[in-house]
């Protein structure tokens, strides 16, 4: 038990059939130093309570080893508690909770609110009643949870090299689950939820483990409650590099550092050998500033050699994917966006067939730029170049929209880019998913958040509907309401955002509020103000924020309904106390 088994070993002795049904296995890059334990589906829905932990259910009888042919669920969390997980077992009742809805069919996975008019992604979760659940409690002895008889020696030992094995056990799951209900830390009270999650350095690498994951599926699923489950946004994980993470053991950093590191190694070699072409571009460009090191410098010759390319007439000319100039983009390497552009490279050249990574097609490189939080220096080299600061995609976003930094802001005005008479203000964008120092340079450029723009949402809606995994939004609410954003505006769909609401309003007249939380969410927002969009996310430090800045709880949107009802709808009733508290 002591010794590494690679999970290629574990594949030779189990029949090729099943590792047929285990795609995971034959490309597996980490190594099993434990064995992998995992709980009966059928028997976690029968649990209640705060969950029991290793050596309990052990005795109990109610732990497998996982073998090749098991369909197994991965659950990623925040601990509740330094000495246990969910010490109310309100977390796992929510898992409970969705994993039924799962296989009852009466809960959807959906995109999030940021790719609205996506709807085309579904997964089948036919399996997860006959399945098996991993959950680090359930899975890994626990020297926290000491009983009499157990050898704390052997149990340090087993639990160390169990932690170790993780990101095998996230290569090994064929479903990845975070669950992220916002729920206070029993001992600082501070609320856990999708944003802290991605701050945790563990977490993060079990994220990368599972995206970077050479299976064919390595979707992840984001439960924010009950009835709410949403396939994770592509920038959330590129965003949130492992070395930056917060630690509670610091010495474990340099260590899960290796293991992200290695992952990614993985990813980029299988692309190479399997494709796609474009993905490994990708990868190989993004991954300096995935691990937080310098980009190579590069001659041309090098350049086109690293990146696959057979000679410079197809960097320059290949249209869709990942052409030269997004490789050049997304490497840092302005060098090398002159070099191309002298060849006749477009620097307005535009994004497609790069939606799954998280950028969308008609979006430009200056827009790229922004988006993966390249120096601004890459943009002014792109503007320098010729590209256009006001060309603007199919979706109405400009590159000051993605600025993610003061000095995208500063860059883009110092090249005449404007920032005022647009259809979609960049308050909207810097709002939810930049930081507030951004918000602070836009609204010192005179970006005005007292209106809605054109689709009839203002930034104060922004920012709760884009900023779940912004940690700082509510000091972004702070700053906006410090430049009289109005607290209150509700919104006023227009164009084609009043026809997709009204199309959810018949939607869920025919199919009931719960059948989609999309459908849900769109017919709820004419007439929401920012306090009811927030409701609706379940953010309870935004919605506090908003109250405490005199935010009307008893303001209905067009349906009659208040913030209060919008919150139970959407399954977020830990907010229910305080929008009934200021209701008195």
């Amino acid at each position: 038990m002591g010794n590494a088994t690679p999970c290629r070993a574990i594949q030779d002795t189990e029949t090729i059939e099943a590792a047929d049904d285990a795609t995971s296995c034959g490309v597996c890059v980490h190594e099993y130093l434990f064995p992998m334990y995992v709980v009966k589906v059928s028997d976690f829905l029968q649990m209640r309570g705060p969950p029991e932990p290793h050596h309990v259910l052990k005795e109990k009888g109610l732990l497998h080893e996982w073998r090749i042919g098991m369909f197994a669920v991965f659950i990623s969390h925040q601990w509740l508690a330094t000495t246990a997980p969910d010490p109310s077992g309100h977390q796992l009742a929510v898992l409970r909770q969705v994993l039924e809805r799962l296989i009852d069919k009466s809960l959807k996975v959906e995109t999030d609110m940021s790719r609205m008019m996506d709807m085309g992604r579904s997964t089948s979760y036919e399996k997860i009643e006959h399945g098996y659940l991993f959950l680090d409690w359930f899975a890994i002895p626990q020297i926290t949870a000491r009983t009499d008889g157990i050898n704390e020696d052997t149990t340090r030992s087993d639990a160390a090299r169990a932690v170790q094995s993780i990101p095998a056990y996230v290569e090994a799951c064929d479903l990845f689950l975070a669950l992220v209900p916002e729920l206070a830390h029993t001992i600082t009270g501070l609320e856990c939820n999708y944003a802290t999650w991605l701050q945790r350095g563990w977490c993060r690498c079990e994220l990368w483990c599972r995206l970077l994951s050479n299976r064919e599926d390595t979707s992840v699923i984001v439960i924010f409650s009950d009835r709410e489950a949403l396939y994770i946004f592509p920038l959330d994980w590129q965003r949130n590099l492992i070395s930056d993470g917060l630690f509670t053991v610091e010495s474990d950093r340099a260590g899960v550092v290796k293991l992200g590191e290695m992952a990614l190694r993985s990813k980029i070699q299988h692309l190479r050998q399997w494709g796609p072409l474009s993905q490994y571009r990708f990868y190989l460009a993004c991954r300096p500033r995935l691990l937080n090191r310098k980009s190579p410098d590069y001659d041309l010759e090098g350049f086109l050699r690293h990146f696959d390319f057979p000679n410079v007439e197809a960097a320059v000319k290949e249209e869709g994917g990942m052409t030269g100039m997004l490789c050049a983009v997304f490497s840092g390497d302005r060098n090398m966006l002159h070099l191309l552009v002298e060849r006749r490279a477009d620097a307005n050249g535009k994004a497609f067939g790069l939606a799954d990574l998280g950028y969308y097609d008609t979006q430009t490189l200056l827009m790229a730029a922004a988006k993966s939080c390249q120096e601004a220096k890459v943009l002014s080299t792109l503007m320098i170049l010729r590209a256009d600061p006001n060309l603007h995609s199919r979706a109405g976003l400009t590159p000051a929209w993605l600025a993610q930094s003061p000095e995208h802001v500063h860059t883009l005005l110092e090249h005449r880019a404007d920032i005022v008479n647009v259809k979609i203000p960049p308050l909207l964008g810097a709002g939810g998913r930049a930081s507030p120092e951004t918000v602070k340079a836009l609204l010192e450029s005179r970006c005005d958040p007292t209106t809605n723009a054109t689709d009839g949402f203002g930034v104060l809606h922004a920012v709760p509907l884009f900023g779940r995994a912004n940690p700082n939004a509510y000091q972004s609410i702070h700053l906006l309401l410090s430049f009289r954003a109005d607290v209150n505006l509700p919104t006023d769909p227009e164009g084609v955002m009043y026809w997709e609401c009204l199309r959810a309003q018949v939607y869920t007249a025919l199919w009931g509020l719960h059948s989609s939380n999309y459908q849900r969410t769109m017919a709820s927002m004419p007439g929401a103000t920012p306090l009811a969009v927030a409701a609706m996310m379940g953010d309870k430090k935004l919605v506090q924020t908003l109250l405490d800045k005199d935010a009307d709880v008893e303001i209905p949107n067009n349906r009659g309904h208040t913030p209060e009802d919008l919150a139970r709808e959407a399954g977020h009733t830990h907010l229910l106390p305080i929008l009934c508290t200021f209701a008195v």
